[in-house]
């Protein structure tokens, strides 16, 4: 139960924060303050101040204007200083991640008369490593692995790098830098800024020279005295899948806020998926050997490095062999396979229910011990090449050792990633238990056909109920879309969130009735004839574009936006700004500054137009939904958890497909309003929302605009 001094606290920060701001209290954002911290304080306590109970997640989904940020800091911060725990705030998007440290904290602390610290958490590949590039500066450090970059043209370091890591150098030296990446004043190419980071392999923590001056370490140590850690999901993915405790706060004893919370559970997916390439696979182990012997010729370990080079060959013969009879079996399905329409660029061939032939299984199960033997290989050579950093071999130079070290880390991560397929291919699935999704890609490349096999579970239940709910002191999650249907079953369902979780719905602050309504059009066919839809889309939009200055038009797919592209006249083609043709945040610019000149401008998106743009006020006074956002149907992770479902009895169609498409159409109606002042009209340019059985759910579930029918 919340207690009163904690329950006072909260109250006079708000109120001091909106007589400050000279704002006025939202109903809303009030409901949500009262959730989070009623949801933190029910959670028992045992007298070490672990958990010892359940209710420990809190699920609100927050409409647009409700001011989230602002609600969840008030009601977690004083309820986790007070019972002392650490907070993690994670986002899925560095644009939110950037706002809330940027403005929504500092606000807060600036107005809300709160006491806390706070810190920005990042994965150690976002800081520079000093030891590496003093090592690049340094003439002579490089000792014999310059045979090494004249060998592999990837690695070499050519004038215009060199001058980057000298200005890097110069940077830190004078205090103008922290070694930060995303700090460093310039784009850095991924290849130039991989020589000069770092993992947790290749890291020889305490025992480097520059160690007191790390930036990693720096960070690091300012995220523990912090009582507010703010990351991505991933990185708290990442965090938990090594553990836990290794980067950020220990689970057990921190709260953890998910912002952006309905993309947990994709994210949680593909840390658990896995892919090769066969044919890739094969270029890779004839490489790895040839690069073994130039560390036997860098090394005066000639025993134990030639050891390894030679038992690395015969391991890489051995499965170049199989591989290549792999090839042999997979190669005719890709014969006759068409195109789809659906922005595939590569050919798929699914298995059904993730269930492989027993041929391929067998085959998966003879690749898997020489890979896990490959694997104990370069484990060996990644400890040997770890004791030299640290200064314990004398049979390789330090300088050697950490100019080896993260190529060699790269190949075991490689070698990891290839076993796992075979691994996963072999192996079955539980029986009862959500499948396993497997298939196989087909790309042609400058060496012919590649196949390349990939595997993912279909739900992240299981994997987040063991690795992060089961695990955390509390947690809350928030999102604008979080309820599909005006349920949470979606979400229970694929992030395995407790059954015993407070769940909540806040309402916007929007007068939907007042600022806008949604428009169906009378249309002459459905989606599904994509020839006359996209011609009447087309006359459509003809017609309207310049009726408002801001016009978002959202395509289900890059055929559909590129037809209704050609079919346009000329005057609307000069105002269309579409994805593709320049990156997301140029075209948004791009858009805005036509807008702010009195121009008219329309913007043709795709998925990623219907989430994280906002473009209040004239930007956008009209949303244009092509179709209804239905799943891609070739998508193989959704089509084989439809056919579980299908196998256990249920209607896979009304509890994935609709459901899914509901909380996308959410999305996509949530660009219009973006403030209370805004106004505008949602146009679905598809009648089976009217006259499909699901269509009036999926109307209901929408923000409760009047809707005009044609």
């Amino acid at each position: 139960m919340l207690s009163d001094p904690v329950k006072q606290e909260i109250q006079t920060a708000y109120r001091q924060f909106l007589e400050r701001k000279g704002i006025k209290p939202r109903y809303g954002q009030r409901l949500m303050i009262a959730a989070v911290a009623n949801g933190l304080a029910a959670v028992a306590m045992d007298a070490d101040g672990k958990r010892s109970g359940g209710g420990q997640v809190t699920v609100i989904e927050a409409g647009t204007g409700t001011g989230k940020t602002l609600a969840y800091l008030l009601g977690v911060m004083p309820v986790a200083k007070a019972l002392g725990k650490k907070v993690v705030l994670a986002t899925a998007t560095v644009a939110l991640q950037d706002q809330v440290i940027n403005k929504d904290i500092p606000e807060v602390l600036r107005h809300a008369g709160l006491d806390f610290s706070y810190a920005l958490a990042k994965g150690r590949g976002r800081y520079l490593c000093l030891s590496k590039l003093d090592r690049l500066l340094t003439p002579g450090q490089d000792g014999g692995t310059l045979s090494l970059w004249e060998d592999y043209p990837q690695f070499a370091v050519d004038k215009d790098e060199a001058e980057i890591y000298r200005r890097m150098d110069q940077a830190v030296e004078q205090g103008d830098w922290s070694g930060d990446r995303d700090s460093w004043p310039e784009a850095i190419a991924d290849t130039t800024w991989r020589r000069v980071t770092n993992d947790h392999r290749g890291c020889t923590g305490r025992h480097c020279g520059f160690y007191e001056d790390c930036p990693f370490y720096r960070s690091r140590n300012h995220l523990y005295r912090a009582d507010l850690v703010v990351a991505n999901h991933d990185l708290v993915l990442a965090d938990l899948a090594m553990g836990g405790g290794m980067v950020l706060p220990a689970p057990e004893d921190t709260i953890y806020v998910f912002d952006e919370g309905h993309h947990l559970p994709d994210k949680a997916l593909n840390h658990f998926s896995c892919a090769t390439q066969v044919r890739g696979a094969q270029n890779w182990l004839q490489e790895l050997g040839r690069m073994l012997d130039s560390l036997v010729e860098s090394s005066t370990a000639e025993g134990m490095a030639a050891a390894v080079a030679t038992a690395v060959k015969t391991l890489a013969a051995e499965l170049g062999e199989t591989l290549g009879l792999l090839m042999t079996t997979l190669t005719p399905l890709a014969e006759g396979r068409p195109a789809t329409d659906h922005d595939h660029a590569r050919l798929i061939h699914r298995f059904e229910q993730g269930v492989v032939p027993e041929s391929l299984r067998q085959q998966a199960g003879q690749l898997l011990p020489p890979s896990q033997e490959l694997l104990r290989q370069l484990q060996l050579v990644v400890d040997w090449l770890q004791e030299g950093m640290e200064g314990k071999r004398s049979d390789i130079a330090r300088p050697d050792a950490e100019a080896w070290m993260p190529i060699l880390s790269a190949q075991l991560a490689r070698a990891e990633a290839m076993a796992s397929v075979w691994y996963r291919y072999q192996t079955g699935d539980a029986a009862g238990s959500a499948p396993v999704a497997r298939w196989l890609s087909f790309t042609e490349g400058a060496q012919g056909l590649d196949v390349e096999l990939a595997a993912c579970p279909v739900l992240a239940s299981d994997v987040l109920a063991s690795h992060l709910w089961s695990r955390v002191f509390a947690a809350v999650v928030t999102s604008a879309t979080l309820t599909a249907l005006g349920r949470f079953d979606r979400f229970q369902f694929r992030s395995g969130v407790p059954a015993d979780s407070h769940f909540s719905m806040v309402p916007s602050p929007f007068d939907y009735a007042a600022c806008g309504r949604v428009r169906v059009p009378e249309l002459a066919c459905d989606p599904t004839d994509s020839e006359q839809h996209v011609a009447q889309l087309a006359r459509f939009l003809e017609q309207c574009w310049q009726r408002q200055l801001g016009t978002l038009v959202l395509f289900s797919s890059r055929k559909q936006m590129a037809g209704v592209l050609e079919r346009v006249s000329d005057p609307l083609s000069a105002r269309v700004l579409a994805q593709g043709q320049q990156g997301k945040a140029e075209m948004v610019r791009l858009h805005k500054s036509r807008i702010d000149a009195g121009e008219s401008s329309v913007l043709f998106g795709l998925a990623s137009f219907a989430e994280g743009v906002d473009l209040p006020g004239e930007y956008c006074r009209c949303v244009v939904i092509a179709r209804l956002p239905f799943a891609v149907p070739e998508d193989p992770v959704d089509a084989t958890l439809a056919e579980w479902l299908q196998t256990q009895g249920r209607n896979s169609f009304m509890e994935i497909t609709v459901p899914d498409a509901a909380l996308r159409l959410k999305q996509a109606v949530g660009r219009l309003l973006r403030s209370e002042t805004d106004v505008g009209e949602i146009v679905i340019f598809d009648r089976r929302i009217l006259t499909r059985r699901y269509g009036r759910q999926l109307l209901q579930s929408l923000p409760p605009f009047p809707l005009v029918r044609e």
